[in-house]
C-alpha cells in the first residue's frame, strides 16, 4: 500500500487508457474475426493493407509478422547474398543488423549525428564499396533520418534504400509520410510503437510492383500460388486478429499523432526552462517526431534512474550499447569506429510517453526529473 502522501507509479507507456477509449471498436473487430474464423490471411489483412497504403501514400503495403520480419523479407526481396554489405547505423535495436547477418550479409556501421541520434548521411558515401547492396537508415525515436540526402547517395551508386521505420509510423518528412520515403519502408506494430497491435506485427511499404510481389510471396513460404514455391520464403504473415486490432486503433490515430507532437513540444519546452543539464534531441525543421520514445541525454544516468524510480517515474534506455560493442556484432567494426554512438549509449534515457499522457502526469515527470538530476 502506498503511503498517504505518495503517488502510484506511472506507466511508461499507457496502453490501458488507449484501450479504454477504443474498447468498443476493438472488441467488435476481434469478435468479427472470431465469428468468421479466418485467422490466417482473413479479410482484415487486405483491409488493413489498403488503409495503410493509402495513408502512407505507397502503392503497396504488405503486412508481416513483425517489424523484424519486415526487414528480413525486404532484404530477401532485394536478393541479398552472403558477403553483401548493407550500410546502417550501430545505434539501433539489434533487429536492424540481425537480419543482415542472418542472410549472410555484413552490416557496415556508420556513426550518428550526436544531436538527433540518426545516421549521419555525410559519412555514408565513404563507406560504399563494390560489395554494398543497400543502405538501411533508421528513423530513431520517431524522427526520420536525412532521407533526401541518403536517397541521392543511393541513386548515384545504383543502390536501394530500406527505411527502418519501426519507431516512426505517422511521422512526416518534408510533407511525406515515413515508410514512403525510399525503395522500401519497414515498420513495426509491436504494442509500444506509435501504432501498435496486441502482439507482434509489421508492414512493408513500396511503390515497386516487382518488389511488392516478391515480398508477398516470401511471407507465405515463397508461394506464387498454393503449393507453387517460386522462391525461398518464410512464414511471415501477420495474424488476422492483430490486423483487426490495428484497424480498431486507426480510427483515432490522427489524434494520437497530434497528441504525441504536442506532448513532445511540451516536454522539450519544460525541460529547457528548468535550467538543468538535461538535453533533448534536436528536431530538424523540415520534419516532425512522433516520439516512439521521448529520449533525453542526462549525466549520471544510473543515479538519475534510481531516483526517478523511487519517485514512481519509470524510465528505459534505448540503447545502452551500440551494436558494434555488442558481443554478437563486435567483430564487424573496430571499437572506435562510431564514437558518437558510444557516447549516446552512455547518456540516453527515455521518459514516459504515450498519447494518453496527461498534463498533470507530464508535470510530475518533469518535476521528478529536475529533482533527480539535481540529486
Amino acid at each position: 500500500m502506498n503511503a498517504p502522501d505518495s503517488k502510484p507509479p506511472l506507466d511508461f507507456i499507457d496502453l490501458k487508457s488507449q484501450y479504454a477509449a477504443l474498447r468498443q471498436d476493438i472488441n467488435a473487430r476481434i469478435q468479427r474475426v472470431l465469428d468468421h474464423g479466418q485467422y490466417i490471411m482473413g479479410p482484415e489483412v487486405a483491409e488493413l493493407e489498403q488503409q495503410l497504403a493509402a495513408r502512407v501514400g505507397a502503392r503497396h503495403c504488405v503486412t508481416v509478422a513483425s517489424g523484424t520480419e519486415a526487414l528480413l523479407i525486404s532484404l530477401m526481396a532485394l536478393g541479398l547474398q552472403p558477403g553483401d554489405e548493407v550500410i546502417t547505423t550501430p545505434f539501433t535495436f539489434a533487429a536492424t543488423a540481425e537480419m543482415i547477418v542472418l542472410l549472410g550479409g555484413k552490416p557496415v556501421f556508420v556513426d550518428i549525428q550526436p544531436d538527433t541520434c540518426n545516421i549521419d548521411a555525410s559519412l555514408i558515401e565513404a563507406r560504399i564499396t563494390a560489395r554494398t547492396r543497400a543502405i538501411m537508415p533508421v528513423s530513431l525515436y520517431g524522427q526520420c533520418a536525412d532521407m533526401d540526402e541518403i536517397n541521392a547517395i543511393a541513386l548515384r551508386h545504383g543502390l536501394p534504400v530500406i527505411e527502418d521505420a519501426a519507431q516512426s509510423f505517422g511521422a512526416r518528412y518534408k510533407g511525406r509520410q515515413s515508410g514512403n520515403l525510399s525503395t522500401l519502408g519497414c515498420t513495426s506494430f509491436f504494442p509500444s510503437k506509435p501504432l501498435g497491435c496486441y502482439g507482434d506485427g509489421g508492414a512493408i511499404f513500396t511503390s515497386d510492383d516487382a518488389l511488392a510481389q516478391a515480398c508477398r510471396e516470401i511471407r507465405v513460404h515463397g508461394q506464387s500460388k498454393r503449393y507453387t514455391h517460386t522462391r525461398v520464403g518464410v512464414g511471415g504473415r501477420m495474424d488476422t486478429l492483430q490486423c483487426a486490432v490495428v484497424l480498431g486503433k486507426l480510427q483515432r490515430f490522427d489524434w494520437e499523432v497530434a497528441q504525441r507532437l504536442e506532448l513532445g513540444r511540451r516536454y522539450v519546452e519544460q525541460i529547457a526552462a528548468a535550467g538543468v543539464p538535461v538535453h533533448t534531441l534536436a528536431q530538424r525543421p523540415d520534419r516532425d517526431c512522433v516520439w516512439a520514445q521521448f529520449t533525453v541525454f542526462v549525466p549520471d544516468r544510473a543515479g538519475v534512474q534510481q531516483r526517478l524510480q523511487a519517485a514512481g517515474v519509470p524510465t528505459a534506455v534505448h540503447y545502452p550499447l551500440p551494436l558494434h560493442h555488442q558481443p554478437a556484432y563486435a567483430h564487424l567494426c573496430c571499437p572506435d569506429c562510431c564514437p558518437h554512438s558510444v557516447r549516446a549509449g552512455e547518456r540516453v534515457m527515455s521518459l514516459p510517453m504515450s498519447a494518453d499522457l496527461t498534463a498533470v502526469q507530464m508535470d510530475r515527470v518533469v518535476a521528478a526529473l529536475i529533482d533527480a538530476v539535481r540529486g
